[in-house]
């Protein structure tokens, strides 16, 4: 399959340092998405589920509509992205679903994690947690060593979750909220695993078409939970949840996941999910900011000795690549 100028990093020879960028920028919108998902279920009766099924399907409109304006403003002559085909090699096949199963399985359970312990809670836990299970799994299914500078912000990433945890006098970080957040970490390290492959050994495969397809297949699983959740929100403001879910949709799903899956594509698996800690420090500052959550001491200390992380492995990935 030929790949557009965005497509897998992998087969378009993309930057490392564009690929961090890249990385930065979903981390970014992504910590957006928690205090997003706070103000929808403030505004009404919609579930974890259903809010992960029509980020979903939002998301995987709003990409084929972009694509179409773009296919249709491209010059004649030029070369035409890949399209979706329906006929697809088993382990393509298999890549996409699994990669669309671990994304509905990180998204639904951070969504769920939300009301039960908080935004910032929440998102310092999954993406602390996130570089953890990154680290156990890259080196035997990927064979990356972590060196110095990788072991160093693995334990700069635990350290600052324990602090955040066990240290929090407040009484925000509750068990089974962390539970759901840890199942959510575990779930996007298995994704970011996957892009790693598809980069470094894997079939060629573009972002876009990737994203897609983690989309639409997320959309499927999620149908008939959501369904039995309550699909549909009920709400006195209507057009608050429906901005709410256009702006989910759009900024951190069809905005975002490109990015994320071209930049993970060219960098290392542990440093890309120490770049993706930018995203709890987005959505502290912003639980704080916007939703009032009370700061405590121990979430200003995690989440600085956790964004310290994000300093030693884009210095090792730099490093690296020089």
């Amino acid at each position: 399959m030929s790949t557009s100028s965005a497509g897998s990093a992998g087969s378009c020879g993309l930057p490392v340092g564009r690929g961090l960028l890249f990385l930065a920028a979903a981390g970014a919108t992504w910590g957006t998405t928690g205090a997003a998902i706070d103000l929808l279920f403030s505004s009404s009766d919609l579930g974890p589920v259903a809010a992960s099924f029509w980020r979903y399907v939002s998301g995987l409109a709003l990409l084929l509509t972009g694509r179409a304006v773009l296919l249709r403003l491209r010059p004649h002559g030029t070369a035409a992205s890949p399209r979706l085909r329906p006929a697809l090699p088993r382990s393509r096949f298999a890549l996409r679903l699994a990669t669309g199963l671990l994304l509905a399985v990180f998204q639904t359970a951070y969504f769920a994690a939300v009301p039960a312990t908080g935004v910032a809670v929440a998102t310092i836990v999954t993406l602390g947690g996130a570089p953890v299970f990154v680290a156990l799994g890259a080196w035997p299914a990927l064979r990356e060593r972590p060196g110095w500078g990788g072991a160093g912000a693995v334990a700069a990433a635990l350290t600052g979750l324990t602090v955040l945890v066990l240290g929090d006098e407040g009484g925000q970080a509750r068990l089974g909220g962390v539970a759901l957040a840890l199942l959510s970490a575990a779930a996007f390290a298995g994704s970011v695993l996957l892009a790693r492959w598809v980069g470094s050994a894997g079939p060629a495969e573009s972002s876009f078409t990737l994203t897609a397809w983690s989309f639409g297949v997320g959309a499927v699983v999620l149908l008939p939970f959501a369904v039995a959740e309550g699909i549909w929100p009920h709400s006195g403001e209507p057009l608050r949840v429906l901005l709410l879910l256009l702006y989910v949709g759009a900024v951190p799903t069809a905005l975002a996941y490109p990015l994320y899956f071209a930049g993970v594509a060219v960098v290392r698996a542990a440093t890309a999910s120490v770049v993706m800690l930018i995203e709890p420090v987005s959505a502290a500052v912003l639980a704080v900011g916007l939703l009032g959550e009370r700061l405590t001491v121990p979430m200003v200390v995690g989440t600085l000795v956790l964004l310290s992380a994000v300093v030693f492995l884009t210095r090792a990935e730099a490093a690296r690549t020089a």
